[in-house]
């Protein structure tokens, strides 16, 4: 990657750093990102949607602040599972298993080759914006010219503490409607904003040295 081209880039990218699981604004503001399970809405029944249905909205009543749902949607990459299976086929007992394991390993890999097998991701982005006292919506790439600039360590400990309380107030309201909702840490957020930012390289390993 060209070392200028990605220093040009950067400048358009409004995160300053990935703190303790925590992304700090350039502006000053605080991001936490809660990665969430999925329900199959449509195999429940009526009295069960009606539950969940319910349930969110008692959710969205008990927050005061503004948060981002993203669907982030990828190829699958069956490449690792493909691998676990050759290497179990010489294990096998009998030549008959090994021949079947080889040509089920063969239907994957094709299978995989003409067919986009997507996975769905679904996140919850929570923001805190220190001088706002948390209350205006702001997206999570937005920038917030009012807000406080770069926090130093005191601030930074007391500000992560007031996104953690969101994080968990969001995590225990989504948790009434059957949603699991798990804050994601430093590395996990990394892999994340790499991935968005280059969509075009997601079967690439991740260098953080970038």
């Amino acid at each position: 990657m060209n070392t200028d081209n990605a220093g040009r880039t950067q400048q358009f990218v409004p995160i300053k750093e990935i703190r303790n699981g925590i992304v700090v604004m350039k502006d000053g503001g605080y991001r936490g990102i809660l990665i969430c399970s999925a329900i199959n809405f449509g195999l429940k029944s009526a009295d069960e949607q009606h539950a969940i249905i319910q349930g969110f909205q008692n959710f969205l009543n008990t927050i005061d602040f503004s948060i981002q749902i993203v669907i982030n949607s990828r190829k699958m990459d069956l490449r690792p599972y493909i691998g676990l299976l050759e290497e179990k086929a010489p294990a096998q007992k009998s030549e008959l298993m090994r021949i079947q394991l080889r040509e089920y390993i063969e239907f994957v890999r094709t299978f995989a080759d003409q067919t986009n097998i997507m996975t769905k991701s679904f996140y919850i982005v929570v923001p805190y914006t220190p001088s706002l006292n948390a209350t205006k919506a702001l997206g999570f790439l937005k920038h917030d010219t009012t807000a406080r600039e770069t926090p130093g360590a005191s601030s930074f400990e007391e500000d992560s503490a007031q996104l953690e309380q969101r994080l968990s107030l969001v995590s225990a309201g989504l948790g009434g409607t059957g949603v699991r909702a798990v804050p994601l840490g430093t590395e996990e957020i990394i892999e994340l904003l790499y991935r968005s930012f280059n969509p075009g390289e997601l079967e690439n390993p991740i260098r953080l040295d970038q």
